[in-house]
């Protein structure tokens, strides 16, 4: 029993920092010896749970979107209406972007290589969060709460706009002080998160075209 605990222990940290060293470094930046370091392990034992780096990355995604998946469901549970089920989405996505930073900086690391390391298991893992984004738009639709629109479009308007003002922040900090021109730097994530769902909900009742 206590090699089974040891074990689980030992996969938790190396999964931890390596969602550290991979929103840092991006994957072919990130080495295997640093992340022994960072966990205090021998390489080799992060070899033995994991084949090779690209392994480990993937691991790291797939720990990263059910989590998220996850939570959103829990939350998506607690309301009925389609217009409280995206309102809900907008606000869990972003409240889990701002509490785990290294989330949408490995996020937007591998969409912006094209997803050189794990084209197809990424986006099959995304594809939970997209499917359920896209059914709460089909829903609207069908009580007619929501106006026909792109489901695709919006989704990646949302995420998009949530992962860039999370990990612009410092960027953003220093433009305004340096410029002298508003950047939303001393925005806080519910601040944006009301001001995005406000966008999308006059996108979705027709009164912006």
């Amino acid at each position: 029993m206590s090699k089974k605990r040891d074990a689980t222990k030992s996969k938790e940290l190396i999964i931890n920092n390596a969602k550290i060293l991979f929103a840092k470094n991006g994957f072919t930046n990130s080495s295997m010896d640093s992340l022994a370091k960072m966990c205090n392990l021998n390489k080799a034992m992060i070899f033995y749970y994991y084949k090779n780096k690209q392994g480990l990355f993937e691991a790291v995604m797939i720990d990263v979107l059910d989590d998220m998946f996850k939570i959103i469901e829990v939350n998506d549970k607690k309301y009925s209406k389609p217009i409280d089920k995206l309102e809900s989405f907008i606000k869990t996505y972003g409240k889990y972007a701002y509490e785990h930073r290294y989330f949408p900086a490995l996020l937007l690391k591998e969409l912006s290589s094209s997803g050189s390391v794990l084209e197809q298991q990424l986006f099959l893992n995304m594809q939970k969060l997209y499917s359920k984004f896209s059914q709460i738009i089909q829903d609207g639709q069908k009580d007619k709460s929501f106006k026909d629109a792109n489901s695709m479009i919006l989704y990646f308007m949302i995420i998009g706009t949530l992962n860039l003002m999370v990990t612009t922040k410092d960027l953003r900090v220093t433009a305004s002080k340096e410029n002298d021109i508003d950047t939303c730097a001393n925005c806080k994530i519910e601040e944006i998160t009301t001001y995005l769902i406000k966008k999308i909900k006059l996108l979705l009742q027709g009164e912006i075209k």
